[in-house]
Protein backbone atom coordinates (compact mmCIF):
# COMPACT_ATOMS: atom_id res chain seq x y z
CA UNK A 1 0.00 0.00 0.00
CA UNK A 2 1.47 3.40 -1.08
CA UNK A 3 1.16 6.47 1.10
CA UNK A 4 -1.67 7.93 -1.49
CA UNK A 5 -3.79 5.20 -0.56
CA UNK A 6 -3.07 4.88 3.31
CA UNK A 7 -4.22 8.55 3.40
CA UNK A 8 -7.24 7.61 1.44
CA UNK A 9 -8.26 4.74 3.34
CA UNK A 10 -7.86 7.16 6.49
CA UNK A 11 -10.01 9.42 5.28
CA UNK A 12 -12.80 6.50 4.52
CA UNK A 13 -12.60 5.79 7.96
CA UNK A 14 -12.92 8.44 9.23
CA UNK A 15 -15.75 10.25 7.15
CA UNK A 16 -17.46 6.44 8.44
CA UNK A 17 -16.69 6.93 11.73
CA UNK A 18 -18.20 10.13 11.83
CA UNK A 19 -21.38 8.62 9.63
CA UNK A 20 -21.99 6.22 12.22
CA UNK A 21 -21.86 9.20 14.83
CA UNK A 22 -24.19 11.06 13.33
CA UNK A 23 -26.49 8.24 12.42
CA UNK A 24 -26.10 7.78 16.47
CA UNK A 25 -26.86 10.71 17.60
CA UNK A 26 -29.52 11.55 15.10
CA UNK A 27 -30.97 7.86 16.52
CA UNK A 28 -30.96 9.39 19.62
CA UNK A 29 -32.67 12.63 18.61
CA UNK A 30 -34.88 10.82 17.00
CA UNK A 31 -35.80 8.52 20.14
CA UNK A 32 -36.26 11.78 22.24
CA UNK A 33 -38.48 13.20 20.01
CA UNK A 34 -40.68 10.62 19.69
CA UNK A 35 -41.11 10.44 23.26
CA UNK A 36 -41.37 14.37 23.76
CA UNK A 37 -44.27 14.27 21.42
CA UNK A 38 -45.87 11.04 22.77
CA UNK A 39 -46.49 13.04 26.06
CA UNK A 40 -49.86 14.69 26.12
CA UNK A 41 -49.62 18.09 26.69
CA UNK A 42 -52.10 20.53 26.94
CA UNK A 43 -52.69 23.95 26.02
CA UNK A 44 -55.56 26.32 27.58
CA UNK A 45 -57.52 27.91 25.15
CA UNK A 46 -59.54 31.24 24.89
CA UNK A 47 -62.74 31.55 22.31
CA UNK A 48 -65.94 33.32 22.28
CA UNK A 49 -68.45 31.43 20.84
CA UNK A 50 -72.21 32.19 19.38
CA UNK A 51 -74.91 31.88 22.53
CA UNK A 52 -76.97 28.96 20.54
CA UNK A 53 -73.48 26.85 20.31
CA UNK A 54 -73.09 27.78 24.26
CA UNK A 55 -76.23 26.52 25.56
CA UNK A 56 -75.99 23.48 22.68
CA UNK A 57 -72.53 22.25 24.56
CA UNK A 58 -74.30 23.06 27.93
CA UNK A 59 -76.95 21.10 27.22
CA UNK A 60 -75.10 18.00 25.84
CA UNK A 61 -72.36 17.92 29.09
CA UNK A 62 -75.24 18.63 31.50
CA UNK A 63 -76.96 14.97 29.58
CA UNK A 64 -73.67 13.39 29.17
CA UNK A 65 -72.02 13.25 32.40
CA UNK A 66 -68.96 11.38 31.04
CA UNK A 67 -68.32 14.68 28.99
CA UNK A 68 -66.46 18.31 30.12
CA UNK A 69 -66.16 21.19 28.51
CA UNK A 70 -62.56 20.19 27.79
CA UNK A 71 -62.97 16.71 26.30
CA UNK A 72 -65.73 18.13 23.75
CA UNK A 73 -63.86 21.17 22.58
CA UNK A 74 -61.40 18.65 22.12
CA UNK A 75 -63.39 16.26 20.40
CA UNK A 76 -64.60 19.11 17.96
CA UNK A 77 -61.15 20.13 16.85
CA UNK A 78 -60.59 17.01 16.13
CA UNK A 79 -63.05 16.43 14.49
CA UNK A 80 -62.63 19.18 12.51
CA UNK A 81 -59.18 19.35 11.81
CA UNK A 82 -59.40 15.22 10.73
CA UNK A 83 -62.02 16.02 8.37
CA UNK A 84 -60.09 19.23 6.64
CA UNK A 85 -56.98 16.86 5.94
CA UNK A 86 -54.95 17.33 9.24
CA UNK A 87 -52.11 14.24 8.77
CA UNK A 88 -50.94 14.16 12.09
CA UNK A 89 -51.56 10.92 13.67
CA UNK A 90 -52.63 12.53 17.07
CA UNK A 91 -55.36 14.10 15.68
CA UNK A 92 -56.27 11.03 13.87
CA UNK A 93 -55.84 9.17 17.17
CA UNK A 94 -57.70 11.48 19.04
CA UNK A 95 -60.87 11.58 16.43
CA UNK A 96 -61.15 7.86 16.19
CA UNK A 97 -61.02 7.57 19.30
CA UNK A 98 -63.67 9.57 20.05
CA UNK A 99 -65.55 8.33 17.51
CA UNK A 100 -66.11 5.19 19.09
CA UNK A 101 -66.47 6.55 22.30
CA UNK A 102 -69.66 8.50 21.05
CA UNK A 103 -71.17 5.18 19.89
CA UNK A 104 -70.58 3.56 23.22
CA UNK A 105 -72.82 6.18 25.43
Amino acid sequence: MDLTQLKISKEESSVEANFKKEEGVSERIKDVLETEFSKEVSVSLEAEIPEELYKGMKNFISSNPQWDQYTLMSSALANFLFQNGSENRAVTEKYLNDLFRLTDS
